[in-house]
């Protein structure tokens, strides 16, 4: 990324793959479209950020804050989420297939038509998670409503 981020920052549809975006604080910012495969997030402040389509592929997004952030539709296949904060996140349709979220926090989280297929989810908290049609971690399919 050529420019330093910043808080509130449209970077909708940008090609980000492999940036390095540790710690960085991009709370409330439009990432809409972009491409952050292999992107480090780590630590990194995304709270109320919009993240729709985004595609994070194999992103380090360890004990990054994604409080409020909208991430549906997002592809989050392998994504390293560990110890991530998601509390009332919008997950809805997001693909995170492979993804670690060990100790991740997803309390009040919309995971409605979400694929967490093969996800490491131990130790995660998921009080007041909605998992409608959601593909669980073994695989299995939670009921409609």
């Amino acid at each position: 990324m050529a420019e330093e981020p910043r808080p509130g920052a449209d970077y909708a549809g940008r090609d980000l793959r492999g940036a390095d975006l540790a710690r960085a604080d991009l709370s409330g910012a439009d990432l809409s479209g972009a491409d952050l495969s292999d992107a480090n997030l780590s630590f990194a402040t995304l709270a109320q950020a919009t993240l729709r389509d985004a595609i994070l592929l194999g992103a380090d997004m360890a004990r990054a804050d994604l409080t409020g952030a909208d991430l549906t539709a997002a592809d989050l296949t392998g994504a390293m989420l560990t110890r991530a904060t998601l509390t009332r996140a919008t997950l809805v349709g997001a693909d995170l297939t492979g993804a670690d979220l060990t100790g991740a926090i997803l309390a009040g989280a919309d995971l409605a038509g979400a694929v967490l297929d093969r996800a490491d989810v131990g130790g995660a908290i998921m009080e007041g998670t909605r998992w409608v049609t959601t593909t669980r971690p073994d695989g299995t399919v939670t009921g409609a409503g």
